[in-house]
């Protein structure tokens, strides 16, 4: 049987609330006989528990993988043609339209990649190409 797997905010509430629960609950029922576990479950839960989802992240037990940075690694670049390409096959737009479009997509395209070349570039420290002046389409 597999454990079961939460968000990383919804487990870090999750140990929270259960630590607090616990240690209250401990610290009010039988506070003689249970003495020893009331500082022990509030110290596990949020001096140890939580520290370790934090820094652990995904590679802890209980954690789910984000499928947010497996979407952010696909190029940006292929939905917008994509969605292109399925007008045109549906027929809501004409060849010409589907030209306009597609040029006017790959040149924003190659902008994008100068710019973020170049703000690599600056980011380095690189004065390779600082004598030069970048011209736009």
């Amino acid at each position: 049987m597999a454990l079961p797997t939460f968000e990383k905010k919804r487990l870090i509430g999750l140990i929270a609330i259960l630590s607090f629960g616990l240690t209250s609950l401990f610290a009010v029922l039988l506070p003689t006989a249970l003495g020893p576990l009331i500082p022990a479950t509030f110290i596990t839960g949020f001096f140890i528990l939580i520290p370790l989802v934090l820094v652990l992240g995904e590679d802890f037990p209980l954690v789910a993988a984000d499928d947010a940075d497996a979407e952010a690694a696909s190029p940006a670049a292929e939905r917008p043609v994509a969605a292109l390409r399925e007008r045109y096959a549906t027929g809501e737009i004409d060849e010409a339209e589907f030209e306009r479009r597609l040029d006017r997509l790959l040149a924003t395209e190659d902008l994008d990649e100068r710019f973020d070349r170049t703000d690599a570039e600056v980011a380095r420290g690189s004065d390779e190409h600082s004598g030069h002046e970048y011209e736009l389409e």
